[in-house]
């Protein structure tokens, strides 16, 4: 009997699962600054440095919170976590995909892939419904406990290689031998799923759409502008609103995805059945 078949299903946070950028709730708010102040001051930094955009806000958030005499540690953005507003649904979403997956033979994984802050993403109430967790990291300085310097970057382009990762089943960021040809591939493509909001999901959804997956673009009812030329561009493979409650377009769409990976599983097991059959009939 062949093992159950696993769906991947990966994850961008910010305004995929999120209704707005991490930031924007907790810690932009505590530097006393609105969040077009943040993030127009992060744009200005990298206009004038050539500093990556990624790095540019991670930089930004460890010179700001030292200039307002904030104690930015790890434990601190942890905590900033719980101010995080997700779109309806959301909390109950992975227990009601995992018992569907269950129930139809299948394993479900969750994964994340944000370019978010990942200390901040660890304090939510969700961060334990996924297998991995990759986004933005600081190093600490080990007396102080204070950031100094980012430990993971993760770019939007950036973003595709821990879906190789994922398939393989090499989480570990520091793990190069995913670049080993010879690693057998933990999960297909065919049972990967990308959810994402905007362009800068847009190398990982062709990644996926382009190898066999499927590739969700997420949109608010309010802005429908981005996902209107991701689904002109052939970039995705289905288009649903912000909505995770039961019986939305998002559950309704992954509920279809997990049953044909359970029906192709199905067949499988059904024509290696007949095959035994006929090769005991033979040697008979």
């Amino acid at each position: 009997m062949k093992k159950k078949p696993i769906i991947a299903i990966m994850y961008d946070f910010d305004k995929t699962l999120s209704t707005t950028d991490m930031q924007n709730y907790g810690f932009i708010p505590a530097l006393g600054m609105t969040p077009n102040e943040f993030w127009g001051k992060t744009g200005e930094f990298s206009a004038a440095t050539g500093t990556e955009r990624i790095l540019s806000y991670m930089w930004m958030m460890i010179a700001l919170s030292k200039e307002k005499g904030i104690q930015c540690t790890e434990k601190w953005l942890n905590s900033l976590g719980k101010d995080v507003v997700y779109y309806q649904g959301v909390e109950s979403w992975f227990k009601r995909i995992n018992k569907y997956g269950a129930d139809h033979g299948v394993i479900v994984e969750h994964y994340l892939i944000s370019s978010g802050t990942k200390e901040i993403v660890e304090g939510t109430s969700i961060a334990k419904e996924f297998k991995k967790i990759y986004g933005c990291e600081f190093y600490y300085d080990p007396e102080t406990k204070l950031p100094i310097w980012p430990k993971f970057a993760i770019n939007y382009t950036q973003k595709t290689q821990y879906i190789f990762r994922i398939q393989k089943g090499i989480t570990d960021s520091t793990d190069d031998s995913v670049n080993n040809k010879a690693v057998s591939k933990r999960i297909p493509f065919e049972n990967m799923i990308y959810l994402g909001d905007g362009m800068t999901d847009v190398p990982c959804m062709v990644l996926v759409k382009q190898n066999g997956g499927n590739a969700i673009a997420i949109y608010n009812k309010k802005d429908q502008v981005n996902v209107a030329s991701l689904i002109r561009g052939g970039r995705v493979n289905f288009a649903c609103v912000a909505d995770y409650r039961e019986g939305s377009d998002v559950d309704q769409t992954i509920k279809l995805i997990i049953d044909e990976v359970s029906l192709k599983h199905q067949i499988k097991v059904k024509e290696e059945q007949l095959l035994r059959k006929e090769l005991r009939t033979e040697k008979k």
